[in-house]
């Protein structure tokens, strides 16, 4: 949908919808239908469902939503549970989510070696919690987690990390993971279609009984995760806009990581209780979707889920809120750039409400041609802004956001938001959007569907929020019932002074919480035992999947225009969308004015149209364009509805000839340029991954450095960078077209896409060297409650042949749940939420590879993090059965692979930046068929092993121990406008 900004294409059956005066209450019903497969098991179809869904109901109550896509031999699985933070008890906010990271520690089969031994010791762990939970005096309190902590590593002598993830990763899923929201709990895996069998054995034994084992420490990690959160001001801020919105209600209420009292302070007995609740049959839902035989499927879920035994169960009834009679002020304060957010809360899912505000949503932003779009962010009247709805089960909320642009308040921003709000109630917005918009999510739900992933989470979200499949279905139909009138009706009703304001300001957040180090001591992993279960589940074999490789030659065609340009081409076997696009091998390291006039363009109209009315042509047409510079590629795009192409060239070919320069606009483009720069340097992501990362590659001759100054930029002639950017058609170019009716494609350019006859060659581009690293400790001090740092080696330049190796080493070693550097820092030590390790190839033949690492934690463990890192990165743990383990792992999901559509032509333009012609895959799998441990360990030794680092850190300089930094490199503390190569905000012109 528009978020994720999907294709545009409105005029798809637009003169159908828009005649309402021909729609009828009958030609919009949708017929659901009771069936039977071939095994007696009913379902229920829905008449003209896209999606093709088959829903079981089991007898137990289970939900089962099937869906077949062959794209790839691959199944996406999500197991749902309508159990989220909102059904936590009062005094245990939080439990849901912890619940979810336990349910990964196996059950009294999986993950212990003696079961009957381990209770024991998982019962006393559990009354010393019950203890710790009810003593008052801290000092006593300690005295009872040293006790825990002992009985812990005892315990731990019978337990084994990580055998859920060992045995996921054994069947070459990918995405494992899990959320938990304010309803819901979602457990997911990508598995490849032949291991379907041994997966849903293993997750029916997971959510048949739950075993809380390495309990402590992974509550430790469930603390870094709570400060985590609270290093980040988008969280906080949308934290206090729901305390607004909710003031009874546990959306506003209880957050879903919860309060630290509580997490500090658990009961095991009352997370079993939970589990016990909500974790039945008839509370959740199996989704699978893809390379599926439907019949087949269900017998096997059925034979599986369907022993659980189904329990009653009863959600508590939640408070309901009164309604807001006046604007609800809330503030947070932070490091990170102020910004400003509006909320309206509105019914849920299932209501009018849910239909009439998605439909106002679209109307104000859309991406292209909202109100938002063209009088905010067209017009650059703010820095940026947008809107956003979501709905729940009990209640919904309608978000506006804004940033301010220079020298502009938060409440004049707050004023621009709600004047577009003023413009709908007065119908101020034309008459042909609703239309448009309707079919833009129409055609854009429609790609969305293709995709498995994005499909399975449709279903998954349907269960959660008890949506009938039916009514997902028409939708969009109940919505082209709207008329304009009853929507500027609605909006007047809605729309009033009955709003949250929540203002996120730059300062000092005094509500921060800090813990200390309570010195966990180092759980046993018995990495090298398995349980009777995974033996047995390790002996079990699936019929192997034989991986296809793709002969890019011959999957790739190629016609020309009539001027010689070429043109590569696959053909769409789908619908009948397109993508378009126009290729130069140039970009900014060629013409550092290249990428400021591309961005400029967005702002600027033609001879015959205003730049907004240029976006509304755009959208009217159903095609959407785009002109991106990267540092060596640069890229005119077009994409839309194949029937549209021509007019969207014209169009497009139309811009690019006749755009006339607005200095006007190009002195907000250029403030709004360094405002920008302002915004990137209070964001701990930037500095870090940004910022120190290139820094510690290049030194001060750097991409990110090589940037026009403010004078420069205030001092540009705009009609250069316009002249610029029109001549840039005429330098040499290649497209690529995905679609159908390649002829008419390339009829369309040969009509609308005019260039010289003789093209340019591009200007020689900036060349930047990297650095030796070794012996740096890049610091930046920063306001944040965890301190992250990253480590990067230098090594030798791109090697084909080392990519079976990197890849099998990457995910024994450093990458994934099951990796060494994940069990020993997270799951043994606790000493991190985050940590991994990785061999990083290379981007481009003549580039280097890096060894890389990364840490997040508190800083007050991160001498303790960092001696285990570098311990790790000094001396590879050889572990048999894990290296078998990741070796199965990595071939099984090469062997599920597959490169389709216009992935084949990106893919084989990424291989030859390496100087590889063929699909490496077929190397890669025989190489690592016949690797050893021993063939790991040398790869180990001969790259990472003695690695000399640069250590990039960013953290408070009152927390972080900087003479333990120290002992890393010499400490250079950072400026980060220097980082950035920017000037200091003084010097901005106003």
């Amino acid at each position: 949908m528009k978020k994720i900004n999907l294709l545009l294409l409105i005029v798809f059956t637009l003169t159908i919808f828009s005649c309402k005066e021909n729609n009828d209450v009958a030609s919009n019903e949708v017929k659901v239908s009771q069936q039977k497969d071939a095994n007696g098991f009913s379902y229920e179809t829905v008449a003209n469902d896209p999606t093709g869904l088959r829903l079981y109901t089991l007898d137990n109550g289970l939900k089962v939503y099937l869906s077949k896509n062959s794209d790839e031999p691959k199944i996406q699985t999500y197991i749902a549970v309508r159990a989220g933070s909102v059904y936590d008890p009062k005094e245990s906010t939080g439990l849901a989510h912890y619940l979810e990271h336990m349910v990964f520690k196996g059950t009294d089969e999986i993950g212990t070696l003696d079961w009957e031994k381990e209770k024991e010791y998982l019962q006393q762990i559990s009354d010393l919690y019950e203890e710790h939970r009810a003593e008052k005096d801290p000092e006593k309190k300690k005295e009872i987690y040293k006790k825990i902590d002992e009985v812990s590593l005892e315990a731990s002598n019978y337990s084994i990390a990580n055998e859920y993830d060992k045995m996921t990763s054994s069947l070459g899923a990918t995405g494992t993971n899990a959320h938990t929201w304010h309803e819901e709990t979602v457990y997911k895996n990508k598995i490849p279609a032949n291991e379907l069998d041994k997966w849903l054995d293993l997750e029916s034994e997971r959510f048949g009984q739950l075993v809380l084992r390495l309990f402590h420490t992974e509550l430790e990690a469930v603390f870094e995760e709570f400060n985590r959160g609270q290093d980040n001001d988008g969280r906080k801020s949308y934290a206090a806009m729901l305390d607004g919105l909710f003031p009874n209600h546990p959306y506003g209420q209880q957050s879903t990581i919860g309060i630290g009292e509580h997490l500090k302070n658990p009961s095991m007995v009352a997370i079993h209780n939970y589990f016990n609740k909500y974790y039945v049959p008839n509370n959740m839902a199996v989704v699978l979707v893809g390379d599926i035989d439907f019949d087949e499927t269900i017998q096997k879920v059925a034979n599986t889920f369907g022993k659980m035994e189904k329990k009653e169960v009863t959600h508590p009834t939640l408070p309901k809120e009164q309604p807001i009679a006046s604007p609800v002020v809330k503030e947070v304060f932070g490091p990170t750039a102020e910004n400003i957010s509006i909320s309206f809360r509105s019914g849920g899912v299932n209501t009018k409400d849910e239909k009439y505000v998605t439909l106002v949503d679209m109307i104000l932003s859309n991406g292209n041609a909202g109100l938002i779009d063209l009088n905010l962010n067209q017009k650059q009247a703010v820095q940026y802004a947008r809107s956003s709805p979501t709905f729940l089960n009990d209640y919904g909320y309608h978000t506006l956001s804004g940033y301010p642009k220079t020298g502009q308040t938060l409440d004049e921003v707050k004023n621009l938001l709600l004047a577009q709000i003023e413009k709908l109630k007065k119908g101020e917005f034309e008459d042909w959007m609703i239309d448009a918009v309707i079919n833009d999510l129409k055609l854009s739900q429609t790609q969305q569907y293709e995709n498995s992933t994005a499909l399975a989470s449709a279903y998954y979200n349907a269960f959660i929020h008890h949506e009938d499949w039916s009514k997902k279905v028409k939708f969009l139909d109940d919505l082209k019932k709207i008329t304009k009138e009853e929507l500027v009706e609605f909006a007047n009703k809605f729309y009033k002074d009955n709003y949250v304001v929540t203002y996120k300001r730059k300062g000092a957040d005094n509500s921060i919480v800090k813990v200390e180090n309570p010195g966990i001591t180092p759980v046993n992993l018995n990495r090298d035992k398995s349980s009777a279960y995974m033996k047995a589940f390790n002996a079990r074999e699936a019929t192997p999947l034989q991986p296809k490789y793709v002969d890019f030659k011959s999957a790739i065609k190629e016609t020309e225009l009539d001027n010689g340009i070429k043109v590569s081409y696959i053909e769409n076997e789908q619908n009948d969308l397109f993508d378009m696009n126009i290729i130069f091998d140039m970009g900014s390291d060629n013409d550092k004015k290249l990428g400021l006039g591309v961005g400029y363009m967005e702002y600027l109209g033609t001879d015959k149209y205003s730049a907004e009315e240029l976006k509304k042509e755009f959208y009217k047409l159903g095609i959407s364009y785009y002109v991106s510079t990267g540092a060596e590629k640069s890229y005119v795009g077009l994409n839309g509805l194949k029937e549209n192409l021509p007019e969207g060239l014209k169009l497009l070919s139309h811009l690019w000839n006749n755009a006339v320069p607005n200095q006007e606009a190009y002195d907000k483009y250029v403030t709004q340029i360094l405002k920008s720069r302002q915004n990137t340097k209070t964001r701990k992501g930037s500095i870090l991954q940004r910022g120190l990362m290139s820094y510690a590659k290049y030194g001060e001759n750097s991409r990110l450095r090589n940037i026009f100054s403010n004078s420069e930029l205030n001092e540009m002639n705009p009609q250069e960078l316009v002249d610029l950017v029109k001549d840039f058609k005429n330098y040499n170019q290649r497209i690529f077209y995905y679609g159908k009716d390649v002829d008419a494609a390339v009829a369309a350019l040969n009509e609308h896409h005019k260039v010289a006859d003789d093209l340019k060659e591009y200007p020689a581009a900036t060349e930047y060297t990297e650095l030796e690293t070794g012996g740096n400790v890049f610091f930046v001090d920063y306001d944040m409650v965890q301190a992250e740092m990253m480590f990067l080696a230098k090594g030798e330049p791109f090697k084909a042949e080392n990519m079976a190796a990197s890849t099998l080493f990457n995910t024994y070693f450093g990458s994934g749940l099951s990796s060494i550097v994940f069990q020993e820092i997270r799951e043994s030590k606790s000493l991190a939420y985050s940590a991994y390790s990785y061999y990083a190839e290379a981007n481009d033949k003549n580039d280097s590879n890096y060894v890389m690492a990364y840490i997040g934690t508190q800083a007050n463990k991160m001498p303790q993090a960092v001696d285990a890192m570098l311990s790790l990165m000094n001396d590879m743990p050889e572990a048999e059965e894990q290296f078998n383990a990741a070796k199965e792992a990595t071939l099984k999901k090469l062997a599920a692979q597959r490169i389709t559509k216009s992935n084949i032509f990106w893919t084989y333009e990424r291989l030859q930046k390496l100087g590889i012609d063929k699909d490496h895959r077929e190397e890669m799998y025989k190489a690592i068929e016949k690797m050893t441990l021993a063939d790991l360990k040398e790869f180990f030794n001969e790259n990472i092993k003695g690695e000399q680092y640069n250590v990039m850190v960013i953290g408070n300089k009152k927390d972080v121990d900087m003479k333990a930094l120290s002992k890393l490199g010499k400490i250079q503390e950072m400026d980060i406008d220097y980082l950035f190569n920017y000037e200091k905000p003084k010097d901005i012109k106003q």
